[in-house]
């Protein structure tokens, strides 16, 4: 079996991406930024499709930083209601289509009302068995290990753990998406090649992947475009190459 096929052998398990240029895709259409992230919520829709038909286990999607409260006021808030409405209008596909959904970020600072949709959301979808869908809101990195130190802080104070004892595993399970698998794959689009902030734990072996497309035009062909690329690469982890010259490492 060629290792170039997309087969589940080969796919990754999870898919990270960082959803740019929405922006930009607007500005050179003349248009106001937040046409854009409409146009880029209909790309969501289809990637989210795609994703379920290749039958990968795991999309994460960087939806808003904890440094986009910076951005005008304006588009944040127009970014929130967008949020909400793809929300109410997707619920029943997700669904209807056995995807688990899950939000991941310092919720504390968004709306009850919208909190509370994400809850509802979640609670229907958690039966699901197929793709797992994770969208990060809020979220940072630097904010989810120092959320981590700080669970960790807790069980050395009430005395459940030796702070000598703890290892890479104990602070993983303090992370966002403990219970998933590391991405294997991370994507983002617009031509920007750097991680901004996303998750800095897991990512420490992910194969990265870039483009130039910006999000709203990001097809379904792009998207399998990424995943034969990454069918292609030979993931050692730090292990000596599986071949004649033992002396290539990584």
């Amino acid at each position: 079996m060629s290792r170039n096929s997309l087969t589940k052998e080969f796919l990754p398990k999870h898919v990270s991406i960082i959803m740019d240029g929405n922006g930009r895709w607007a500005n050179e259409r003349n248009q106001i930024r937040i046409f854009g992230h409409y146009e880029g919520a209909k790309t969501v829709k289809r990637i989210v499709k795609e994703a379920h038909r290749q039958n990968i286990e795991v999309l994460s999607l960087f939806a808003f930083s904890c440094e986009n409260w910076n951005r005008p006021d304006q588009e944040v808030k127009a970014l929130f209601e967008l949020f909400a409405e793809s929300l109410t209008e997707q619920a029943k596909d997700l669904n209807s289509n056995n995807v688990k959904f899950n939000v991941i970020g310092d919720l504390s600072d968004l709306s009850a009302e919208l909190q509370d949709k994400i809850k509802e959301v979640e609670n229907v979808t958690s039966a699901n068995t197929g793709l797992n869908l994770v969208v990060a809101i809020n979220y940072s990195g630097r904010w989810d290990i120092t959320n981590a130190a700080r669970k960790l802080g807790e069980k050395v104070k009430d005395g459940s753990i030796d702070p000598s004892l703890i290892n890479e595993q104990d602070f993983s399970e303090m992370l966002s998406l403990c219970a998933l698998p590391d991405p294997d794959l991370l994507i983002r689009t617009s031509g920007e090649q750097r991680i901004s902030n996303f998750m800095l734990w897991q990512f420490a072996y992910t194969e990265l992947y870039f483009t130039d497309v910006y999000w709203p035009d990001f097809s379904e062909d792009d998207f399998r475009k990424a995943l034969d690329s990454y069918c292609r690469r030979d993931r050692r982890f730090g292990l000596v190459a599986e071949t004649p010259n033992h002396d290539k490492i990584v």
